[in-house]
């Protein structure tokens, strides 16, 4: 998180947010903070809870994992101040999005245009992303994959390795990170080829170089064009 939400989190009256997510910032929280937590599948309901506690005059924090803004809470929330006519004000924190923290651990993968796309089709239409996926190799773009893998959805990752593999060597780097700086962090740098060799889950960022991305001494590096 950043050096902002980590004071912000400290100073608020009550901290909502999903299960897992309030868990993870628990331990720099004062013992008299409120702290409300739901499941998955409850967003809205969330949302509307830490505005309804905010228009009571409390000071609340929502909190989302990585950038609430990248997958997150903020867009939600604007919605339902903006569909409720609101008064309450609304600030965003900015944070560390899995793309960028997992980019940091395999080394330099970032340095030129980039993509990031879910494989979660659970709010997207599968051929909605899968059009994204396409255009990205295509575009000889770096693409980071959120939500790649879970235990009901196996198919989605296997298909955007196929699109991949129709535009880039199979000799690709390919970096795969589980659990991105949370303390139990797994990295691999595998290739295009390999790359369903390794395991990969809904706590895994995927990062697929482009055509100029190489890897060395267990580091991704794509070149940023300086002559050296």
């Amino acid at each position: 998180m950043s050096l902002k939400a980590y004071r912000l989190l400290q100073e608020v009256d009550t901290v909502v947010g999903y299960s897992t997510y309030v868990d993870l910032v628990t331990e720099i929280l004062a013992p008299e903070q409120e702290t409300i937590s739901t499941g998955m599948g409850t967003e809205v309901k969330r949302c509307k809870k830490a505005i309804k506690l905010a228009q009571q005059g409390l000071e609340v924090a929502l909190v989302s994992s990585g950038d609430s803004g990248v997958y997150g809470m903020a867009g939600l929330v604007l919605e339902l101040v903006e569909k409720e006519a609101s008064d309450i004000s609304v600030e965003i924190i900015p944070g560390i999005t899995a793309a960028n923290a997992a980019a940091a651990s395999l080394g330099a993968p970032l340095m030129h245009d980039y993509t990031v796309i879910s494989l979660s089709d659970l709010l997207t239409p599968w051929a909605v992303i899968k059009k994204r996926l396409i255009k990205a190799a295509e575009g000889d773009f770096i693409t980071a994959l959120y939500n790649p893998k879970s235990k009901q959805r196996v198919k989605q990752i296997e298909e955007a390795r196929q699109i991949f593999l129709q535009q880039r060597s199979a000799e690709t780097p390919v970096g795969i990170v589980r659990s991105a700086k949370r303390g139990a962090e797994e990295i691999e740098i595998t290739t295009l080829e390999q790359m369903l060799e390794f395991e990969i889950n809904m706590l895994t960022t995927v990062i697929i170089g482009n055509s100029d991305t190489y890897s060395a001494q267990d580091l991704m590096i794509t070149p940023r064009g300086y002559q050296v």
